[in-house]
């Protein structure tokens, strides 16, 4: 059951990592990243990783709160 699960959040964070490459809008591609970000998060605690998960949560909520803030002063 595990394995199923690992691979299903795996192909996803696959598909989502080409979408935000792909993805023309700054705001979409943040909102992309952040549940890219998300699902890394989950696959950590399905590997039994919640210290590398936590470290995960904080590292990206800094990158998003940084990308977001260089947005709203480029001004897209």
């Amino acid at each position: 059951m595990l394995g199923t699960i690992l691979d299903m959040i795996l192909i996803v964070m696959i598909l989502l990592a080409v979408a935000v490459v792909e993805e023309k809008n700054l705001v979409s591609a943040v909102v992309k990243y952040s549940l890219l970000s998300l699902l890394f998060v989950l696959a950590l605690f399905e590997l039994r990783a919640p210290d590398v998960a936590l470290s995960a949560i904080v590292v990206g909520a800094i990158v998003i709160g940084v990308f977001l803030f260089t947005i709203e002063e480029v001004g897209e």
